[in-house]
């Protein structure tokens, strides 16, 4: 509660650990006062990276304020109804965590911004190339509870001008409950929902589903009368139970074999918008400022020359939130960072509106495809109350706008609507790309990549029918960051983008038939897995490009269904664009970005939301594949040996290197790994002479 207090006692405590700098900044700087609480030095264990040395990490608060009548701030949703200070500006406060050399004299001089998911901490620096850079960790959620590793915002409740509270509508849907079970905390499959219920409501509606679809086709459903449920918990004290805003309780319990609905309205939401100005204004004040007004030094004052954004899934999704609302323009019209590398991010994300739920997982019903998915200035001909926009938009209008990385792999298409920001709602063609923009797709990827390795041993697939997908992405993002800040620091033009596109035939239907997936026995179909973008109508007070604004309707009704585009595969079932991984191009098995759940009351649809991907594993020998009827070659068919498969490996991990897409140490580890396991589903000599021959051709 650390953040809490020093924001509500008004008082701007001293700097517990002094650093270099000094001076005093004009009233045009947001962050008021940074205090560091903590130091950490050396950090890591001692370890010494590099030429930059030792690091130490900061941990602490920054305070600032924001002026509802600047232009700048004006996007942000019921700024206007925070309470105000003396001053007429809006207070709010954000935890700030910096690793960085102890030397500063050692740094890179380039800042990363590691945007965080979820509230969650870490920094890179210890899994990365000893690049000397200076990692910082900003809260921007505000709806989080606050602990001693979360990274939150401290942001003010709107109130309606005379005083009384704002109220709005929500839906919370809730399903897989144990038997027996009388009382559920409100929430949206699984995430809590921060919000207080107006208890005393004549409007609240519970509906239970025996089933529904992904595009949202309900089977048989049945409304639970007022009388019949309470926001209380049930969990002590029988039905009615103890009056609770924040839990449902139902007369005779919870029936495992539904998915429970309640629409419903809340009251006194937090202005979560606040959060978009505390990543502009923490990072413009270490990037710029010497101090902060009453000369606390900034702890990497004239340290920083260049800075780079990365979010990673939700914590991407706000990055191209942020981008598409201008906050990449500082208070000061300066530019906040150079770079931008929003991963495996395929929507936006809640948080500019009222009521958010910015930890929602894109689920249906839930809002966050809404806004603008394309970089360029483009026309949605297909969805209402849409105008011409692209992404980048108004940081264009000021001259703002970053270079670019847009990196993702096959769950994004499948769960993550990536196939839209290519080719746009009616997908008639390609859309073009900005010349800031570069574009990689890491094919056949569950959500984030796998744990890698060279196992054909499949592991349990715990809920989902098809065993977890080990198709790594963590190499390639660390030489494409390598990348991203090359082109920053010094003009070098990055790698071309690859991914798939309608133009070369790699992007098409999302189901088997036109992808070309082949008919493995035991391997169920992919068709009507992947997640179309649904229109949703959440009413008329929402600013639907900019996903900003007020949800006056839930559950929305859906107005057009946009059908998803999937990556094109070969005979094996892998996919044929993008930027492989090595384990990608020397593969053990099939690797998806789809799986079905296995259980559940989802069995059947996209497994974990549409976040998993599957691993179908190509038979040991060719007389095991003709046994199970399987048409893709055997292991030994494909490599003959163990020193085979090691020399394709390094065939392969040697061509990305070349390519910039695996870096020197990387690459090593890989073939060092790929030696080390191939013992355990090759043979150490050839079993036949088709096998002998196989060998050598991949040893040449």
């Amino acid at each position: 509660m650390r953040l809490r207090r020093i924001v509500a006692s008004g008082v701007a405590g001293t700097m517990l650990l002094g650093c270099d700098g000094g001076g005093i900044q004009p009233p045009s700087v947001a962050v008021t006062k940074f205090t560091i609480t903590e130091r950490d030095s050396p950090a890591f264990d001692g370890q010494v990276f590099g030429s930059a040395g030792q690091y130490e990490i900061l941990r602490g608060i920054a305070e600032a304020e924001l002026d509802p009548a600047d232009p700048k701030n004006a996007s942000s949703t019921d700024l206007d109804l925070a309470p105000r200070q003396p001053n007429g500006k809006v207070k709010y406060a954000t935890t700030v965590a910096i690793a960085k050399p102890i030397n500063m004299a050692k740094s890179s001089g380039v800042l990363v911004h590691l945007n965080s998911n979820r509230g969650g901490t870490g920094f890179t620096i210890a899994d990365g190339p000893p690049s000397g850079d200076v990692e910082v960790l900003v809260g921007w959620q505000a709806e989080l509870p606050e602990t001693a590793t979360h990274r939150v915002t401290l942001a003010p409740i709107a109130r309606n001008l005379d005083g009384s509270d704002v109220t709005g509508v929500l839906m919370a849907r809730m399903a897989d409950m144990d038997p027996g079970t009388t009382t559920m905390t409100l929430q949206v499959l699984g995430r809590a929902i921060p919000y207080d219920a107006v208890m005393e409501q004549a409007g609240a509606r519970l509906i239970r589903k025996a089933s529904e679809t992904r595009s949202g086709v309900n089977g048989p459903t049945s409304e639970i009368p007022a009388s019949d449920w309470a926001f209380a918990d049930c969990r002590i004290a029988p039905f009615p139970g103890t009056p609770d805003p924040r839990r449902l309780c139902v007369r005779g319990g919870f029936d495992p074999a539904y998915l429970y609905e309640m629409s419903y309205q809340v009251r006194s939401p937090l202005v979560l918008g606040v959060g978009l100005a505390a990543l502009r204004d923490v990072n413009s004040f270490l990037r710029y400022e010497a101090a902060d007004p009453s000369g606390t030094p900034n702890p990497v004052a004239g340290g920083i020359r260049h800075a780079i954004i990365q979010g990673v899934s939700q914590s991407g999704n706000i990055l191209k939130t942020w981008l598409n609302l201008g906050f990449n323009q500082d208070l000061q019209g300066r530019i906040v960072f150079e770079g931008a590398n929003p991963h495996i991010a395929g929507r936006q994300t809640s948080l500019n509106v009222r009521f958010g739920l910015p930890s929602g997982s894109g689920t249906l019903y839930e809002p966050g495809s809404e806004g603008v998915l394309w970089w360029a200035h483009h026309a949605d001909d297909v969805r209402q109350n849409r105008e011409a926009q692209g992404l980048l938009d108004r940081c264009t209008a000021t001259n703002t706008c970053p270079k670019i990385f847009e990196t993702f792999g096959a769950t994004e298409f499948t769960g993550r609507l990536m196939s839209v920001a290519s080719v746009g709602t009616d997908a008639r063609a390609d859309l073009p790309l900005p010349s800031n923009v570069r574009r990689y797709y890491f094919p056949g990827t569950t959500h984030g990549g796998g744990d890698g390795g060279f196992s054909a041993t499949p592991e349990s697939p715990g809920a989902c029918m098809l065993a977890p997908n080990p198709n790594p992405e963590g190499e390639q993002v660390f030489a494409l960051r390598v990348a991203l800040t090359e082109w920053v620091v010094s003009e070098r033009e990055p790698p071309p983008s690859e991914y798939p596109t309608l133009a070369a035939g790699t992007l098409v239907a999302g189901n088997a038939q036109a992808m070309g997936f082949p008919a493995i026995p035991g391997v169920p179909s992919l068709d009507g897995l992947a997640i179309p973008l649904i229109d949703y109508d959440f009413g008329d007070e929402l600013r639907y490009n900019d996903f900003s604004g007020v949800i006056t309707k839930q559950p929305p009704a859906i107005r057009a269904i946009v059908p998803p585009l999937l990556p094109a595969v070969d005979a094996d079932g892998n996919e044929t664009s993008g930027v492989p991984s090595v384990l990608h191009q020397v593969p053990l098995g099939t690797y998806t970005g789809w799986n079905p759940a296995g259980r559940g009351w989802f069995k059947g649809q996209a497994c974990g939301g549409g976040l998993q991907g599957g691993f179908i594993p190509f038979a040991k020998t060719r007389r095991e594949a003709v046994v199970a009827g399987d048409p893709r070659p055997s292991l030994e068919e494909r490599y003959g040996t163990q020193e085979g498969y090691v020399c394709a490996v390094t065939r392969a991990a040697e061509r990305e290197v070349q390519r910039r897409f695996l870096l020197r140490p990387d690459a090593d580890e890989l073939i060092s790994q790929a030696r080390s396991q191939a013992s355990s589903f090759l043979p150490a000599t050839a079993s036949s002479a088709d096998a002998a021959r196989t060998a050598s051709r991949l040893c040449i």
